[in-house]
C-alpha cells in the first residue's frame, strides 16, 4: 500500500493534516469495527485496511501541537523558539537548515479587527504561521528519516509537503535532495536502473539548483564506471 492509497482509503486529500487523518480514521474505524459488524467479513477487511493505512500515515505525518492564543485562535507549534541556522546546502548525509524566520510575538499572532470592503490579498497571519510551523516540523522529521536511512518514508513525507506547499521553492529543494540521496544509496546497492529514476527526478524537481546538478552528474559518472 503506497501513501496515495492510504489517503484515498481514509477519504482524504494528499497532504492532509495529522488532525484530519486521526479524525477520519476514528470515524471510519467505528463504522467498520468488527464488534459492530460481527458477521460481516467485508467490514472486517475494511477495518484492517484502514488501520494499516492509518499506521503508515502516522510514520510520515508529524503530530501537530497547538498553543492557545489570546484571541481564541490556535496554531501549530514547533515547541521551541526560532533559531538562526546556516543556509540550506546540498549534502548526502543530511540537510543543513536555512535560517528560520523569527517567531511571532503574542501580539503579532493575534488577528486585528479591520473594516474593509476589499478582498484580502494575502492569507491571514495565523494561517501563514501554521504553514511555516508545519513546514519546519516536517523538515525536522525529514532529517531524522534520512539520518536513519528510511528513504521511502523520507520521500513520501517530502512529497506530501510539496503537495501542501506547491509554490515553496525551498520545500521542492528538500524533495529533490531526498531523491538524490536515495538515488546514491541505490547505486551503492547496485540497483542502478532504479537509481537513475530517482536521480532524474531530483533534476526535474529542482532544475535550477547548480550544486544539486553537480552532485547528480557525479552520481551518473559513478554509474558509468560500474558498467
Amino acid at each position: 500500500m503506497d501513501l496515495g492509497d492510504c489517503y484515498r482509503l481514509l477519504g482524504l486529500r494528499s497532504g492532509a493534516s495529522f488532525a484530519e487523518i486521526k479524525s477520519s480514521y476514528r470515524r471510519l474505524a467505528q463504522q467498520y469495527h468488527p464488534d459492530i459488524n460481527p458477521d460481516d467479513k467485508k467490514a472486517k477487511d475494511k477495518f484492517i485496511a484502514l488501520t494499516e493505512a492509518y499506521r503508515l500515515l502516522l510514520t510520515v505525518v508529524p503530530p501537530e501541537e497547538t498553543v492557545e492564543q489570546p484571541s481564541g485562535q490556535q496554531f501549530v507549534s514547533r515547541g521551541e523558539d526560532a533559531k538562526a541556522t546556516p543556509k540550506t546546502t546540498v549534502t548526502t548525509e543530511t540537510f543543513v537548515a536555512r535560517r528560520e524566520e523569527p517567531k511571532a510575538t503574542r501580539q503579532d499572532a493575534a488577528p486585528k479587527t479591520t473594516v474593509t470592503t476589499e478582498k484580502p490579498q494575502s492569507p491571514p497571519a495565523n494561517i501563514a504561521e501554521i504553514e511555516q510551523r508545519l513546514k519546519w516540523k516536517t523538515y525536522e522529521q525529514l532529517q531524522r528519516f534520512l539520518k536513519e536511512k528510511r528513504f521511502p518514508q523520507a520521500i513520501a513525507l517530502a512529497e506530501a509537503l510539496v503537495d501542501r506547499l506547491p509554490k515553496d521553492a525551498e520545500v521542492r529543494q528538500w524533495l529533490a535532495i531526498a531523491y538524490q540521496i536515495w538515488g546514491r544509496a541505490l547505486i551503492n546497492d547496485n540497483q542502478v536502473l532504479k537509481a537513475r529514476i530517482y536521480l532524474k527526478k531530483a533534476l526535474k524537481t529542482d532544475p535550477n539548483n547548480k550544486a544539486l546538478w553537480n552532485e547528480v552528474q557525479r552520481d551518473f559518472q559513478k554509474i558509468e564506471q560500474i558498467f
